[in-house]
């Protein structure tokens, strides 16, 4: 009857240990929790400037949903020939050596890029130089892989357009307007950065017509932004908040090789012309009008009743040219071409080189301190 007794008390003892136990490890915890914050939700939850960024966060889901899968991972291989260093292909080397000493003759190097598709057909655009010189360029649509041949390329404006055969199941971009760009407009970037596909990166406009950039040998028009481009951007997208394609990732500036918020990309407008006629002729055809530029000074402007030192100024006209036949002569400042004004050369250039051949031109000039019409018809670059 003790043994009994004893037995009882010692489980009911237990259990009320237990169930003791339980409670005070239960607080602690819960204090632990409510110290942590971890049961608490953030003050800041309740503001409403935070919601405003909340929408802001949402949108950019959203750009970020319907571009991921037009956005494509772009690989290439090359194979380099080596150079054989003369003594290797002596018989008496080989000899005392053994042939082991021979150096291979060709290395495969391989290439990463982006690039982002523009027709439900298979047609990509990306950057000249991620495929410049290579054998192979293969094209990674979400996780399927496919074989890409290169229709045409141009190397002037650093763009390239290629082709995959997927059937008529891909998802194109949307277009954006280059041309309605504003410093602050919010750029965002989808590339893959050192390998790492579908990286999302968010900036703004910086520059909208950077033409003081001769980091590739040129002087094209670029769009600088400080979303985050780095190696392996390049071709990619550059996109507004509306989820649009705006430019074409070229290049960064860097003393390092990374990404210091200083990036450039070609505006769409441009590139679309370009693809254009990649598709058509796989060759670029610029126009011309047979006008040489000559710098227009500040003084030189006033001393001809322009207002500002806006346009540019002809230094001299090509005999037999588009220009002189539609009465161009040297010395007119041109003002505007078809409805575009025109601050300095390389807007009449990017004017004229991307008119179609053939297109007539309404030109207004600046002669004798009034502003004349002529019609200039667009011939092909010789």
């Amino acid at each position: 009857m003790i043994r009994k007794k004893f037995l009882i008390y010692g489980i009911t003892t237990f259990f009320s240990l237990t169930i003791l136990s339980i409670i005070l490890i239960s607080g602690v915890f819960c204090k632990d929790n409510q110290s942590f914050g971890l049961s608490e939700k953030s003050p800041l939850r309740e503001e409403s400037s935070v919601a405003d960024a909340v929408k802001v966060q949402d949108i950019f889901k959203k750009v970020y949903d319907i571009n991921k899968n037009s956005v494509v991972f772009i690989s290439t291989e090359q194979t380099i020939k080596m150079p054989q260093h003369p003594f290797l292909n002596d018989p008496f080397f080989n000899d005392f050596f053994g042939s082991n000493m021979k150096q291979p003759k060709t290395q495969k190097r391989t290439g990463l890029g982006t690039g982002f598709i523009i027709s439900e057909d298979g047609y990509i655009c990306t950057n000249y130089h991620v495929v410049a010189g290579v054998d192979k360029v293969k094209v990674k649509v979400d996780k399927t892989n496919y074989d890409a041949s290169v229709i045409g390329f141009d190397e002037r404006t650093d763009l390239a357009l290629l082709k995959i055969n997927a059937g008529n199941k891909l998802t194109p971009v949307y277009f954006g307007n280059s041309d309605t760009l504003s410093v602050g407009d919010w750029a965002i970037a989808i590339g893959n950065p050192f390998g790492l596909d579908r990286t999302f990166t968010v900036g703004i406009i910086s520059a909208t017509a950077r033409r003081d950039v001769d980091l590739m040998g040129d002087s094209q028009t670029q769009i600088q932004t400080d979303a985050s481009i780095n190696p392996g951007n390049s071709g990619g997208p550059l996109l507004n908040i509306y989820g649009e394609v705006i430019g074409v990732n070229r290049m960064i500036y860097s003393q390092s090789g990374g990404n210091i918020g200083i990036g450039f990309a070609i505006p769409i407008n441009t590139a679309k012309g370009v693809l254009e006629q990649l598709k058509k002729h796989k060759k670029i055809k610029r126009g011309y009008i047979g006008v040489q530029i000559v710098p227009l000074t500040e003084e030189y402007a006033a001393e001809l009743g322009l207002k500002e030192n806006s346009g540019a100024l002809v230094g001299q006209v090509t005999g037999g040219g588009p220009a002189e036949k539609g009465g161009i002569i040297t010395g007119d400042v041109i003002l505007n071409v078809n409805g575009k004004d025109i601050k300095n050369f390389g807007d009449l250039i990017s004017e004229v080189e991307n008119a179609v051949i053939g297109k007539t031109l309404k030109i207004e000039i600046w002669r004798n301190k009034s502003k004349i019409a002529l019609f200039i018809t667009v011939a092909e670059r010789p």
